[in-house]
C-alpha cells in the first residue's frame, strides 16, 4: 500500500531498518534530478532505493501566543540548535498498551530517555499493586525470561520499587507531568514521540539569535512541534550514499518483503566497522560518504577513496579547553604521542576546598589571594586581597559556633608576611579566590604532565610538535589540561600509497564505506602520524558526559553554616595578578625600596618591563622551595593599588558580553524549575486518585 513519504518515515521503527522502498508517484513523476546536500539523484516512478537511517533535520513550529488550549497560526522553520530551554507539555492522548509505549516513545540509559506515565486503573502484579495515577518510571527495554519487558520503578516513602511490566500488557496509560526543561535538540531526540507532535513551551531564552527571529517578540505561548526528517538512502546503481528529506511529495512502497535486499551496496559506519571482530581485520574499504575537513586525514577521505582499514583500539587523549574568559573557548583531543613542550601557567582556585585538591606532596602549593574573605570564627582567619598562603594539609579545628564547641575541617596554611611567615587556618567552606604563584619553569611533555601532576593543569606550548605541519596548540595563548579520556579509535592508510596511517574517531566522524574483496597488500601498518583533533562545543559536552558516567564523582565540599550571613567582598583582576606573579620572578630587589605609592604609580611601567625580562629569562628555580619575602611583599602592594580595582570592574562588564552559554548554567537552571514545582507532583498525584 502506497504512502508519502513523509508518513512512512514518522511511522516507521528504527528498528527495522533497512527497508527497500519504491518510488509511485509525485512531483518527480516524469523522472528529474534532487539535489541535497551536494548528492544529486533522479527520484522517478518506479525508482527503487534502500532506506538506512533517519534523523531529526529540522522543526516546523505552529505559533500559539496563550495557551496549548488555543488555536495554532503561523508555522515556522526552527534548526535543531535554536537557542532557549523548553517545556515539555504532557501529551493528553492516551496510550493503550506498553508496547505502543516502547514503539513510539525514546527510552535509553540517559537521564533523558527515562520517560513517565500513569495508569487510569490499577495494575495488579505478583508483588506489587501499581495504583491508578501513580507515576510509573519506564528505564530499559529488555528480554525477561525469553518474554519482552520494560523494567520500571515507582518511587513510595523516597523509596523506589523495582519491577518490569511485559509489552503485552494492556491498558490506558497517560504521559506524566514534566518538571525539567530541555534545548530544542534535546526534545528532538528524546522527546517527540513517534507519529505524533510535541507541544512545548519557551522558559528561557538563552542568547540572542545571530539571524532575524521567526518567533514573535517577546514571546512566551506555546509551540506545536512536528519533525522533519532527513532520509539517508543508498541508490541501486550508485556507490554514494544519498540524503533525501522526509516532506518531499513522494508517494513510496515498501517491497522489502518481496526484494533481493543483497543486491544493493551494504554501507557501513564507522561504528559498524568497529563492530566487527578483530579477526576481520585488517581490511579494504571504499569511502561512500566522507568527512568535512582540509586538515589531514579527513581531505584524503573522499567519496570514492580505497582505504585500508587495519586494526581497531582504545586510545587515551587528553582533553584540553582554551583558557579564556570572552568568547567561546577551543576545545581539543591530544594524543599522548604529541611531541611538543608545556610550560606550566597558573591556576585559579575559587574555594579553599579546591585548594586541598590541588596540594600535592610533590611540591607546596604557593597562591595569592584576589578576592577577601571576612571569617565568622575568631580561631579563623579572615583573608584580605594579596595575601599570600604556602597550602599544607587539611585537618580539623574547634570552633565556637552559636555558644558551642563545634569541630570543622579546616586548611592549614602558612601566611607569607614581609619578615616571616605564620602558621593560619582557613575554614574548608572558605568562597574566596586564589591565584597560583609558579616557580617551576621547566619544559613538560605531555605524558610527564599527566604522570607528575594533577588535572586539571594549566599550561603553554612552550615548543611546538615539529612532527605537525601545522600545530594549533602552538598558537592558542594558554590551556586547561581538564581530563585524560579513553576513545575509539581506527587506524587507517590509503590504499593506493601507503606511506602514513592516521587515527579516525569512531564516534565524532560522520563517514561511511562499504567493503571491498580485496586483499591487503602490506599487513603491518606504516608510521602514524601525529594529529591534534579540535572539537566543537557540543562534541566537548558529549565527550565530557559519556567520560564521567563512568567516573565516581568527588566529595562535596563543606557546607556554609546557614546562619552566617554573606558579607561584602573586594576583588582584584585576574590580569593584574598573572603579570605580577610572572613579573616578581625576575624584580629586582631594589624595588622594595619603594613606597607603595610608588608602586602603584609604576604599576604598568612595571608590569611591562618584567614580562620582556622573562622572555630571556632562563635560569630554573627550585620548585620545592619558598618564595622569598621579597616577592610576598612586592604582590601584596601591587595587588592592593586603585588600578587592579579598575581592571576589576571593566573585566566583570566585559565578561558579560557573551554569546554562548556553558552547560552548567543550563543544569542550574533545570534545577531552579525542579525545585519550584516538585511541591506540586504530590499534589497532582492525589488530584488523580481522587479521579
Amino acid at each position: 500500500m502506497a504512502s508519502t513519504l513523509e508518513k512512512f518515515i514518522h511511522s516507521l521503527d528504527p528498528r527495522a531498518l533497512p527497508r527497500v522502498l519504491q518510488i509511485q508517484s509525485g512531483i518527480y513523476f516524469q523522472g528529474s534530478i534532487y539535489e541535497m546536500f551536494g548528492n544529486e539523484c533522479c527520484l522517478s516512478t518506479g525508482e527503487v532505493i534502500k532506506v538506512t537511517g533517519f534523523k531529526i533535520n529540522k522543526l516546523i513550529a505552529s505559533i500559539c501566543k496563550n495557551n496549548e488550549d488555543s488555536q495554532f497560526s503561523a508555522k515556522v522553520e526552527l534548526p535543531l540548535n535554536f537557542p532557549g530551554l523548553y517545556k515539555v507539555v504532557a501529551d493528553k492522548t492516551p496510550y493503550i498498551s506498553i508496547e505502543e509505549i516502547t514503539r513510539k516513545v525514546a527510552i535509553g540509559s540517559t537521564r533523558f530517555g527515562h520517560p513517565c506515565f500513569y495508569s487510569s486503573e490499577d495494575i495488579k502484579l505478583a508483588n506489587l499493586t501499581i495504583k491508578q495515577g501513580e507515576q510509573i518510571n519506564f528505564n530499559s527495554v529488555e528480554e525477561v525470561n525469553g518474554t519482552m519487558a520494560v523494567n520500571c520503578g515507582v518511587v513510595r516513602n523516597n523509596q523506589s520499587h523495582s519491577f518490569t511490566l511485559p509489552l503485552s500488557q494492556e491498558g490506558t496509560f497517560y504521559e506524566c507531568e514534566d518538571d525539567q526543561i530541555y534545548t530544542l535538540k534535546e526534545i528532538a531526540e528524546w522527546k517527540i514521540p513517534r507519529c505524533r507532535n510535541r507541544i512545548v513551551k519557551l522558559s528561557n531564552t538563552l542568547h540572542s539569535w545571530d539571524s532575524s527571529n521567526p518567533l514573535p517578540d517577546n514571546f512566551d505561548g506555546c509551540l506545536i512541534l512536528t519533525p522533519v526528517y532527513e532520509v539517508q538512502a543508498v541508490m541501486k546503481f550508485r556507490k554514494d550514499i544519498v540524503h533525501i528529506l522526509s516532506d518531499l511529495d513522494v508517494e513510496v512502497k515498501d517491497i522489502t518483503d518481496c526484494y533481493d535486499i543483497s543486491s544493493f551496496l551494504q554501507p557501513l559506519s564507522l561504528e559498524d566497522v568497529f563492530e566487527r571482530t578483530t579477526k576481520e581485520f585488517p581490511m579494504v574499504a571504499e569511502v561512500m560518504e566522507g568527512p568535512l575537513g582540509r586538515q589531514k586525514p579527513y581531505n584524503l577521505l573522499h567519496i570514492g577513496k580505497e582505504i585500508v582499514i587495519y586494526k581497531k583500539y582504545q586510545a587515551t587523549r587528553v582533553l584540553a579547553s582554551e583558557i579564556r574568559s570572552d568568547s567561546p573557548k577551543r576545545h581539543f583531543l591530544i594524543p599522548m604521542t604529541y611531541k611538543g613542550k608545556f610550560k606550566r601557567r597558573p591556576r585559579e582556585f575559587p574555594t579553599a576546598y579546591d585548594l586541598e585538591i590541588a596540594r600535592s606532596e610533590r611540591e607546596q602549593l604557593h597562591v595569592v589571594a584576589t578576592k577577601a574573605f571576612d571569617s565568622p570564627h575568631a580561631e579563623l582567619f579572615s583573608v584580605s586581597v594579596g595575601d599570600q598562603f604556602l597550602v599544607q594539609q587539611r585537618q580539623t579545628s574547634e570552633v565556637l559556633y552559636e555558644g558551642r564547641k563545634k569541630v570543622i575541617d579546616v586548611l592549614a596554611c602558612e601566611q607569607i608576611l614581609s619578615d616571616t611567615y605564620k602558621e593560619v587556618l582557613l575554614p574548608m567552606y572558605m568562597e574566596g579566590g586564589f591565584v597560583e604563584v609558579i616557580h617551576d619553569k621547566k619544559q613538560y611533555q605531555l605524558s610527564e604532565i599527566c604522570k607528575e601532576f594533577r588535572l586539571p593543569f594549566n599550561v603553554k606550548v612552550s615548543v611546538r610538535d615539529l612532527s605537525i605541519k601545522e600545530d594549533v596548540l602552538a598558537a592558542v595563548p594558554g590551556l586547561q589540561l581538564e581530563e585524560e579520556i579513553t576513545d575509539s579509535y581506527l587506524l587507517i592508510s590509503s590504499a593506493s600509497s601507503p606511506v602514513e596511517s592516521w587515527e579516525i574517531p569512531v564516534y565524532r566522524l560522520n563517514m561511511s564505506v562499504h567493503l571491498l574483496s580485496k586483499d591487503v597488500q602490506t599487513v603491518l601498518p606504516p608510521m602514524t602520524k601525529t594529529t591534534v583533533e579540535e572539537i566543537s562545543e557540543e562534541e566537548y559536552y558529549m565527550v565530557r558526559r559519556f567520560e564521567n558516567q563512568t567516573l565516581h564523582p568527588p566529595p562535596r565540599p563543606p557546607k556554609k553554616p546557614a546562619a552566617l550571613a554573606p558579607k561584602p567582598v573586594s576583588t582584584v583582576s585576574k590580569q593584574v595578578i598573572s603579570d605580577v606573579l610572572q613579573a616578581t620572578k625576575n624584580f629586582c630587589v631594589d624595588t622594595t625600596k619603594k613606597s607603595c605609592a610608588n608602586q602603584a604609580a609604576d604599576v604598568s611601567e612595571l608590569q611591562v618591563s618584567c614580562q620582556n625580562d622573562l622572555v630571556h629569562h632562563d635560569n630554573v628555580k627550585d620548585m620545592t622551595e619558598k618564595p622569598t619575602l621579597v616577592e610576598a611583599a612586592v604582590i601584596k602592594g601591587l595587588t592592593n593599588n586603585p588600578l587592579g580595582k579598575w581592571e576589576s570592574e571593566k573585566e566583570q562588564e566585559e565578561e558579560h558580553n557573551y554569546e554562548y552559554v556553558d552547560e552548567n548554567v543550563i543544569e542550574n537552571i533545570r534545577k531552579v524549575f525542579q525545585d519550584t514545582t516538585t511541591r506540586n507532583k504530590d499534589i497532582l498525584s492525589e488530584d488523580r486518585r481522587d479521579i
